[in-house]
């Protein structure tokens, strides 16, 4: 969610600019270190072009971090094994992970990432935001979130 969120504040639009500033602001409800981590995630006093080659850093390191950490974590589950909560083994009616699972996961992967592509495709602003079309400007509030 973090990286999705980072990469939906890369177009500084106007929707992008709020929502990099609220959803930012809500660091500085962390005690004592809250308003200085908003300062630093800013890289200033206000959302600005340091925020925004941040969330650039960020949501192209952001992915290559979370697939390390996944390998790591199926080294682990590899090497030790899933466990049962209640501690007991069925090795009875195990089967294995590839052909099988392999198999249908990447057809379930080909017709989504296929579905996906059509429709950026075809219709590529279906999902945006009108708003995120309008230059960032951080002295006009969208009507929709004005307080």
């Amino acid at each position: 969610m973090g990286t999705a969120f980072i990469g939906y504040v890369l177009p500084w639009g106007q929707m992008s600019l709020w929502g990099a500033t609220v959803i930012t602001n809500l660091l500085s409800a962390v005690p004592y270190l809250g308003n200085e981590l908003v300062k630093w995630l800013w890289g200033g006093f206000s959302v600005d072009n340091a925020t925004l080659t941040r969330f650039f850093a960020l949501h192209f390191l952001l992915p290559f971090i979370i697939a390390a950490l996944t390998m790591i974590h199926l080294l682990f589950l590899h090497q030790t094994g899933s466990m049962f909560p209640l501690g007991l083994t069925s090795n009875f009616d195990k089967i294995p992970f590839h052909p099988y699972f392999s198999i249908k996961d990447l057809m379930g992967m080909s017709v989504t990432l296929m579905l996906f592509i059509l429709l950026n495709l075809w219709e590529p602003r279906i999902l945006g935001d009108p708003e995120n079309f309008i230059p960032a400007n951080p002295l006009v509030t969208p009507v929709h979130i004005q307080p």
